[in-house]
């Protein structure tokens, strides 16, 4: 995937992997990398690389859904939770991960090579945000013509950027800046506050912030999946968890969680507002029955 879905995965790409990559394929071929206590820093602990201001995926206190995740599996394998936190910004994969500080990033794109990723746990999209009554609510693709002339936040450099020039919105549109420090600033709450304020006329986010900006609104403001879009990037992606290269075990035993424990993170997806979608864009809105 040479685009990612929100600034958190853009400015992933460009975090430089070589460093740790070229030493993890020589454990694979050295035969070691099937063991657990080898691959991973602490096998007593399951250690998670975060940023520690990035919500809703996460906080040092532990308030995002990524947190709750690897709440979760540390329940479930008996282990200590621990985190390494580091702004997701250039340098994120090579200081965590990459360094072996840290043995998972819990949210990953599908697709992408600069870590190895584990089987998806979610899929969802970027949306189109808009007040209750704004005569927006049904509006479920950029091409529509009601959003001509409309004023529409983006974030710059992201998928949707290219959709919107597509349709020739830009002209009206309020840019928000793609790299940013997360300690410090957040481009979803400044896009939501001009939207509650009637700066913008609806936004554009990454599906989980979408959903949890707009469920914290007082109002709540309308969130509409883009899955439609015939013109420019498909805006729906598939998000699993990245590994290092060579640990296969840790990556099946991650497959295994993920799988065993899908209706709990499915729960705590929707608790966060995350717009989740089956593989025919079909909104799910209920957690699947656990298996017996």
């Amino acid at each position: 995937m040479t685009i990612f879905l929100h600034h958190r995965f853009l400015i992933m790409l460009v975090a430089v992997a070589a460093t740790f990559l070229g030493r993890d394929v020589a454990r694979a071929q050295n035969g070691d990398a099937g063991d657990l206590s080898i691959e991973l820093v602490d096998p007593k602990v399951l250690r998670v690389c975060e940023d520690p201001r990035n919500m809703p995926f996460s906080n040092e206190k532990g308030d995002g859904f990524e947190n709750k995740i690897a709440e979760l599996f540390a329940t479930k394998l008996s282990k200590k939770l621990d985190y390494t936190f580091f702004p997701q910004a250039t340098g994120f994969v090579r200081v965590t991960l990459g360094s072996h500080r840290c043995d998972v990033i819990m949210g990953f794109p599908q697709g992408d090579d600069l870590v190895q990723g584990t089987n998806p746990y979610y899929r969802t999209a970027y949306a189109l945000i808009a007040k209750a009554g704004s005569g927006l609510e049904d509006v479920t693709t950029l091409e529509d013509e009601k959003l001509k002339g409309k004023h529409i936040g983006i974030v710059a450099g992201t998928p949707p950027a290219t959709n919107m020039a597509l349709a020739g919105l830009m002209a009206n549109a309020k840019p928000y800046p793609l790299m940013i420090d997360t300690r410090v600033d957040s481009s979803a709450e400044a896009m939501i506050n001009d939207l509650t304020s009637g700066t913008i006329d609806a936004g554009i986010l990454w599906g989980p912030m979408a959903g949890f900006y707009a469920k914290k609104s007082t109002p709540q403001l309308h969130v509409t999946p883009l899955v439609k879009e015939t013109s420019g990037p498909k805006l729906v992606y598939r998000i699993g968890m990245g590994v290092r290269a060579a640990d296969q075990n840790w990556k099946r035993q991650l497959n295994r969680l993920i799988q065993e424990n899908q209706a709990d993170i499915n729960q705590i997806l929707l608790d966060f507002g995350v717009p989740l979608l089956d593989e025919s864009d079909h909104p799910i809105v209920a957690a699947a029955t656990k298996a017996q």
